[in-house]
Parts: structure tokens; sequence; C-alpha cells
């Protein structure tokens, strides 16, 4: 584990953000710049059901009851508790989402959700955390190369009710009145990460930024007919030009009508609440002198207007009864349905969101729907990785324990030990939580971790 106290050379920031910042009412220059002497913090969430010892002595963040600030640096690929699921690991500022739906939420179930900017996954993966189980969220991203990983994030942390999407925000223009909430953690200039980020640093210039806010302006209002009237947008960057973040809102208000969603505070959290210059939005900024967490934005809007009665589209449900007995591997009494979703490939999804998934399907190009179960093989069923990593999974599924270097071995797809003569698909586990899947032979084992997903380090790293 690498130690976190040393100082880093205090950097140049730019004279024009330190300007800008200077607009802020209560902005301090000389602890902020003291600050960016000092190395980023470190921080996870541990996923609340999937329990395990993984960073118990941590101290708590004290707007995601989950959160954990880390006094030191593991290596994360060497442990197996990260790659079944156990924690995420997430920037400390942006996990004030959590603070900002549960306010935003206030109970409400069956939702329509979603995360507009959503590689590589941390505010989707909390957004589902928080949602009830019949609520739907569509995690997008219109770069395919980061909704790859995107995906990967969404299955390691196993909810039944997360879509993954690959398109850009204007594909969801015609989805009018559709969304209750909407997550746009927007493409930005990267100032507030600075420290985590020599490159954000090198490559800042005003003119990037001008560049950012006409990107983001242009990002809201694609996405802006899909939020229900009475539905709130969560818009965040981590940015702190004022033109990105105060200017945006203004901008918002102006165009759309949009009206602030005041978040109670804590003002011993070191969180800073600001409201915008024209319109007195309320939103607020984290400054790295003042929280545990690197430079952050957010604010809740709420789309003015009445929500409508809404429509029940009339459907014939494609749940395939043969490929049903599938669902044999997840709880029992779970309500699903399954459908085709590939060739030879079903996956299972809430009854209640197969409606909004067939009108989804017909606008936007899907990476992942539900849980994805497997695929019908020549003589038997072959399970999905999917199924191993989900919440939803029977808990009466053959595995076989592991211990701490077994676990390696097998996530590295090298040969692993295990005690069991049994025979057949088995889930490996390590401190009771599941790995992935191998074929027991008898005298050895097929293991069928994704092969994109393997452990690339040497384990004696």
């Amino acid at each position: 584990m690498a130690n976190f106290e040393a100082e880093m050379p205090t950097p140049n920031i730019p004279d024009a953000l330190l300007a800008d910042l200077a607009q802020v009412p209560g902005f301090q220059q000389e602890p902020f710049c003291d600050a960016h002497s000092r190395p980023p913090a470190l921080s996870v969430r541990l996923h609340p059901l999937k329990p395990s010892a993984a960073f118990a002595d941590a101290a708590p963040l004290p707007w995601c009851p989950t959160g954990r600030i880390l006094a030191q640096r593991p290596v994360f690929t060497l442990d197996p508790l990260y790659h079944a699921g156990a924690y995420y690991v997430q920037e400390a500022s942006s996990q004030f989402l959590h603070h900002v739906l549960v306010h935003v939420i206030e109970g409400r179930t069956g939702l329509r959700v979603l995360d507009l900017c959503a590689a590589p996954g941390g505010k989707s993966s909390l957004a589902a955390s928080v949602l009830d189980g019949d609520s739907m969220l569509v995690s997008n991203e219109v770069i395919r190369t980061r909704a790859s990983i995107l995906e990967e994030n969404m299955v390691r942390w196993g909810y039944p009710n997360t879509f993954v999407t690959a398109n850009d925000p204007r594909d969801f223009t015609t989805l009018t009145d559709f969304f209750d909430i909407i997550i746009a953690d927007v493409p930005c200039s990267g100032s507030g990460l600075f420290r985590k980020d020599g490159a954000a640093l090198k490559n800042w210039t005003a003119e990037n930024v001008a560049m950012c806010a006409a990107r983001q302006d242009r990002i809201l209002a694609d996405v802006f007919p899909a939020l229900k009237p009475g539905g709130v947008l969560v818009y965040s960057t981590c940015s702190y030009s004022t033109a990105e973040d105060e200017h945006v809102l203004d901008t918002a208000a102006e165009q759309y009508g949009m009206e602030s969603v005041p978040i109670p505070l804590d003002l011993g959290w070191g969180v800073f609440p600001v409201t915008t210059p024209k319109h007195g939005l309320a939103a607020y900024r984290f400054f790295p002198d003042r929280v545990p967490g690197e430079g952050f934005f957010i604010a809740a809007l709420r789309k003015q207007g009445s929500p409508g009665a809404g429509s029940n589209m009339k459907f014939k449900s494609a749940h395939d009864k043969k490929a049903g007995a599938a669902s044999a591997y997840l709880l029992d009494g779970s309500d699903f349905v399954v459908l085709p979703t590939g060739t030879d490939e079903f996956s299972a999804l809430r009854p209640g969101h197969e409606a909004d998934f067939k009108l989804l399907q017909k606008k936007l190009y899907f990476r992942k729907a539900g849980v994805r179960l497997g695929m019908s093989g020549r003589n038997e069923w072959v399970p999905a990785h999917d199924v191993a990593l989900s919440i939803c999974a029977a808990q009466n599924l053959p595995h076989v324990d592991t211990d701490r270097d077994a676990a390696l071995h097998y996530l590295k797809k090298a040969p692993f030990d295990y005690s069991s003569s049994a025979t057949g698909w088995h889930l490996v586990k390590y401190a009771g939580l599941p790995l992935g899947w191998a074929k027991l032979l008898g005298n050895r084992a097929n293991n069928y971790l994704p092969k994109h997903w393997r452990i690339r380090m040497d384990l004696d790293d």
C-alpha cells in the first residue's frame, strides 16, 4: 500500500481560473492553492447488498452512508473483493449524488431514470443502490469504448433493473416526457481534477472552457424534451469554471424554465453552497481545501409543469417459456420475464420494464438489458457471467470456495485450487462472494471468466 502523506509541488493554477473563482463569494485563494500541493484523496463506496470486511476501519463519508475515505491506496486489481463488486472506487465529492437523489426521490418508486454520460459507472452504480427495484435505470455512454467499461462495471454491481446504452444525447430527444430523473454529469474541462490528472492542468485554456460550456448547453438542449414535466435534472461537472457551472444553470432557467431544487446541507461537511448570478438557483461546490475530495459542482433543477397521466403501451410479452427454466439461476420467488436479447441469448427483466424496453429498443442501441442469463447450448444451458455477480442470483447455486491466492489465479484465468470432487457448473466464491463461473470436470476446471475481465497484472506485484 502507498502512503498519502507526501507533499507534492504546488501546481501553477491558471491565473484566469483563479480570477474566475474570485467571483464566487467566500472563495479563498490561498487555502485552495495550498490544497493542490497535497496528494488527492482516495475513497470507495461499499456495495449495500454484498457484505464484506472491505475497509472496515476506514473513515465514513458524511454525505453517503456507504462511502469510505482511505488513508492508504491498496492495489485494487489484486483484491478479489473488488472484482466481486463488494465496492466501487469513486471520488468522494461525486458521492454527494447519493444525498441529492435521496432528497429528490423522497421515497417514490417505479421511476424512470437516465444517467446520460455514465461511463465509467460511478454515478450509475450509486443511483442503482438508491433506487427501488421497480425503478428503471438507463445508463448511457456515447463513446462506445467507454461504454464497454460502463457495461462491465454495471454487471459487477449486479442490479437487475439496470440497462446500458451507447447513444448520442440527441437520440433521446424524441423520448418526449419519458424520464422522471436525468443525471447529466457532463463532459467538462476537468479543472476539479488537477490533483489527480496532470494532463487536465497542462491542457487547461479559457478557450477549452468556452468550448465545453457550449457543448454542455447543447447536451441539455438535446435531452431536455425527454424529462417529464415535474421531473428533475441533476447537473454536475468536475470543473471549477463558472462558465461550465453557474452560467449553464442560468441558461437552462432562461431557455427551459427550470427551477431550483434546494438540497438540505450540513455546513459542517465543508460543502460550499452557491447561487447562480442571474436567477439565484441553488448549487453546491466542492473545494479540496474544504472537503476530503476533489473539485466538483452539482445542482438539481426541476422542469416546470405537471406530469401527464402517461400511457399504458399495449404489447404482447416476449417471455420465452422454454428459456424460462433459466430463471432457476435467480432467487426463488423473483419476478422476471425472460426475453431473447441476442442470438441464442436470453436476459431477465422485471415485468414492469418490458414495455419500456420494447419502446426504447426502437430508438436506442442497447449493450445490456436487465440480467443476462446465458445461452442455450447444444446439450446444456451455459450461464452468463452476469448471473454470477447479480444480487438476484439464487442462493442455492453450486459453488466452490477459494482463498485469496486461488481467487486471484481464477481471476487471471490460470489454474486455481479448490476442494471439490463434484462436476458441472459452479460459482467460484471468495469470502462468500461470487467471482464468476467454472465448469468442474472431476480432476480439473474450465474457467468461464470472460477473457476481457482477466487480471493482466503479475500476481506477485
